[in-house]
């Protein structure tokens, strides 16, 4: 699904000075994998996020997203990938908080055009997907606990299907049992549904929930590794 030719972004700081945010990074994702980007702040993580969602392009180098190189697409044409191919979940929500679970959900399919009959139906079918009841579908984000805000997050990055979900710290603003729920709904969705699911993280306890860590320093990679998933029961989802 993904592959990465040595990728580089520099970025200019000042007149004449340039901070090397990634300084060659190569690496290749399948369609179906779990993977942890993992780092410290200032690593290049965060710049290979934006570059692997469309949100930015390298400085040179290679990015391919299902056998499509778009390293040098036009805004215009990143735009389209992130509607149709990439779905984010972000540490923020980015929820509406006075708008309902269900039209929160359906805000991606108001953007793509889908007529207001489908986009219930593929809003309901993201929401039970992401474990969440029809109880909570009338209610306002802001009635909800963060666990299930996130989760509603989580729905409204399925609500397209798309073929990546990219999750940027989702557990950050979340307490350690409630992170646990969430990170179970992302393995949950992995193993049932086959997405191809990449967290970004800078804690090795979150890494652990994903089946492989991708580790990055200085904006180098300084592993990849595979290794036995942290697994949490379906039962406590």
């Amino acid at each position: 699904m993904i592959e990465v030719k040595n990728v580089k972004k520099t970025y200019k700081v000042g007149e004449t000075e340039k901070l090397d945010a990634l300084k060659g990074v190569s690496f290749t994702i399948e369609d179906g994998e779990f993977v942890a980007i993992m780092g410290p702040s200032g690593s290049g993580k965060s710049t290979l996020m934006h570059i692997l969602g469309c949100l930015d392009i390298p400085t040179s180098g290679k990015y391919f997203l299902d056998g499509k190189d778009v390293s040098s697409l036009s805004d215009d044409e990143l735009a389209d990938i992130r509607k149709g191919k990439i779905g984010f979940v972000f540490q923020s929500f980015n929820l509406l908080p006075r708008t309902t679970v269900l039209r929160n959900t359906m805000l991606p399919l108001v953007y793509a055009g889908i007529d207001g009959k489908k986009r219930k139906e593929k809003a309901v079918a993201a929401l039970k997907a992401a474990g969440l009841d029809e109880l909570h579908f009338s209610h306002l984000s802001n009635q909800l606990s963060g666990g299930q805000i996130q989760r509603v997050a989580i729905s409204r990055a399925l609500v397209n299907y798309p073929s990546l979900i990219l999750a940027d710290e989702p557990t950050g603003n979340l307490d350690t049992k409630t992170g646990e729920i969430v990170l179970g709904t992302f393995q949950k969705l992995n193993e049932e549904q086959g997405r191809t699911i990449i967290l970004i993280t800078h804690e090795h306890d979150v890494a652990e929930h994903a089946k492989r860590t991708i580790s990055i320093r200085d904006g180098l990679i300084v592993e990849d590794k595979k290794h036995v998933q942290r697994k949490i029961s379906h039962q406590n989802i």
